[in-house]
């Protein structure tokens, strides 16, 4: 049975229709004179009222937008934004995820070309090491950075590429894993793939790629985490791309036109 069918048998609104609307007006079932003139005209004022509705929003949203009321409700630069001012992030949250985002970040830190340079090595570690392992942590980087194995990379004692060429050792962690975890140390598992080698044509250190996890001992020292203990091992590694190999040329200036991230999350 149709919806006119029913309106009809129960004696609804009538009509050959038999769906159309009972307005107000219609005392006694009588139809009003001049329905579609009268809707016609309640439509374009509705339209009219919208539009003007609309012109009034649009403008005020304009006035506020430069109000100091609407500045201080927009959304602030999130903390983990770099600042490009401080050698490695810092103040992550005493939980899992804040020990996950200070190793991964502590990973950049440490896998970037900044330990090439003492100076610059120096002012790294003392930003992330736990006070109780900076001594033992110094003393084991400038072990490792020594100016013979920067001359056998073919870098200066500065830790400076040769004229002609640019030096690249980047760390991108691609993940993160909590092996161990207390309100007051935690060991954290970073998986990373690494740029390094030097650009150029004539270059015998052609920039690579690697893959490795670097397993880190954080301890909380009442307003952050900090490195205790360090250590890294090979893989896991993916099969390689069919990607071509780009030439000196070419990774020169994609490393000189795609700045390093100083912070991973």
């Amino acid at each position: 049975m149709s919806l006119g069918d029913d309106h009809q048998s129960s004696g609804g609104y009538g009509g050959t229709s038999g769906t159309r609307m009972r307005l107000p007006e219609e005392e006694g079932g009588h139809r009003r004179s001049g329905r579609s003139s009268s809707r016609s005209l309640v439509t374009v004022v509705g339209v009219v009222v919208l539009l003007i509705a609309a012109i009034a929003f649009a403008n005020r949203g304009g006035d506020d937008s430069d109000s100091p009321e609407a500045a201080a409700d927009k959304p602030k630069a999130s903390s983990t934004a770099p600042s490009g001012t401080t050698p490695v992030q810092s103040g992550f949250a005493q939980d899992e995820q804040g020990a996950q985002s200070a190793a991964a970040n502590y990973a950049v830190a440490l896998g970037s070309d900044g330990m090439f340079n003492a100076a610059r090595r120096h002012e790294i570690v003392q930003a992330i090491a736990d006070p109780q392992a900076a001594d033992r942590l110094q003393s084991g980087f400038d072990a490792d950075y020594s100016a013979a194995f920067l001359k056998q990379i073919g870098l200066g004692e500065d830790g400076k590429a040769p004229a002609g060429s640019t030096f690249v050792n980047r760390t991108l962690p691609a993940g993160t894993k909590v092996t161990a975890f207390s309100d007051s140390a935690a060991t954290v598992e970073v998986w990373c793939t690494g740029l390094f080698g030097l650009t150029g044509e004539k270059t015998t250190h052609p920039v690579t790629t690697s893959w490795f996890t670097v397993t880190m001992k954080l301890n909380w020292d009442g307003s952050d985490w900090k490195v205790f203990e360090t250590s890294q091992k090979t893989g896991p590694t993916p099969v390689p791309g069919d990607n071509a190999v780009s030439s000196g040329d070419e990774m020169g200036k994609a490393v000189n036109e795609f700045g390093g991230f100083t912070y991973a999350r």
